[in-house]
């Protein structure tokens, strides 16, 4: 068991998923960043929440963060303490398509690792582990693998059954992100609801030729990130889900931004290499533009004690 006393604390960046055309496989993680606190001890769960959704998330035993944690040690055959407390401080902007569920799982898994191994995300097969777990949890590996490893991530089902595999382009020096929040929300699972069950071939083979080069535009030649963010699956079905983002989509990619809906949105995410021009004039009001820049790396202990078994 845990020994009592034990205490992590765990910092998780947000994540843009898709990129336009790279649904479901390519990811991009976010300096926005949540944390969470655990120190075992007591009785029973204690569970407090600050920042964005705090209002929102339950503080009991569904929350997200502890049930992930719960998934982390059922996989390492760890019985979960009787006694912790929780603390999350909250930064990720929930329901915008920001990653914060995987950024949730994530920061859920990791505290658990980290209570039972110290340290336990210095090792790459630790990561490899996470993310894969994430993924799975999640149900598509671009959100969580961005969490885990910062930066591109490019993530695809492993053919023998053994979970979702990543790996992790080495970013062009040049590539910067706008990030265009709405005050609007749009869950994951009403977004996915508008997609259908299938597509075109010419959809589908138009989207795997600009997934291919996205991810070369994003590596080498960042002025072909206009045409490399062009989408067929998944921007255009969900059209009426977010009407808005899309005429944000429409005006600024018709002035040569390579701007894509985040994830399942409503966030706009605008990449380019160098300064990004957004003014007021191309947005709605209400609307806010934070640059948080690329996470450069992914998820961390920023703090550890006695984290061990016994």
């Amino acid at each position: 068991m845990l020994s009592p006393g034990a205490s992590v604390t765990v910092e998780v960046p947000a994540s843009s998923a898709n990129l336009g055309p790279g649904f479901d496989s390519i990811g991009l993680g976010l300096a926005i960043t949540d944390t969470v606190r655990a120190t075992v001890g007591g009785a029973g769960l204690r569970i407090s929440v600050e920042g964005q959704g705090a209002a929102d998330v339950p503080t009991d035993g569904t929350h997200l963060v502890w049930r992930s944690a719960q998934t982390m040690w059922q996989r390492l055959g760890i019985e979960p303490p009787a006694g912790l407390t929780l603390h999350c401080r909250n930064g990720i902007p929930h329901s915008r398509g920001l990653g914060s569920s995987a950024a949730a799982i994530v920061a859920g898994m990791a505290t658990a690792l980290a209570l039972v191994r110290g340290d336990g995300l210095a090792t790459a097969a630790s990561l490899s582990m996470l993310s894969s777990l994430a993924g799975e949890v999640e149900g598509h590996p671009d959100n969580a693998s961005a969490s885990v490893y910062g930066g591109l991530t490019v993530s695809w089902a492993d053919d023998e059954g053994a979970g979702w595999r990543t790996v992790r382009p080495a970013l062009h020096p040049a590539v910067d992100v706008a990030l265009l929040l709405p005050e609007a929300t749009l869950s994951t699972d009403s977004a996915r609801a508008a997609l259908g069950d299938a597509v075109s071939m010419s959809a589908a083979a138009s989207t795997a030729g600009r997934s291919a080069l996205l991810v070369h535009a994003l590596t080498q030649e960042p002025e072909l990130l206009l045409p490399a963010t062009r989408d067929w699956l998944h921007q255009e079905p969900r059209r009426a889900s977010y009407p808005q983002s899309m005429a944000v989509v429409d005006r600024l990619r018709g002035r040569g931004l390579a701007a894509t809906i985040s994830g399942a949105g409503p966030a706009v995410l605008v990449l380019g290499a160098g300064e990004i021009l957004v003014g007021a004039d191309d947005l709605p009001a209400g609307w806010q533009v934070p640059r948080p820049g690329i996470a450069a790396s992914g998820v961390r202990v920023v703090s550890h004690s006695a984290p061990h078994t016994v």
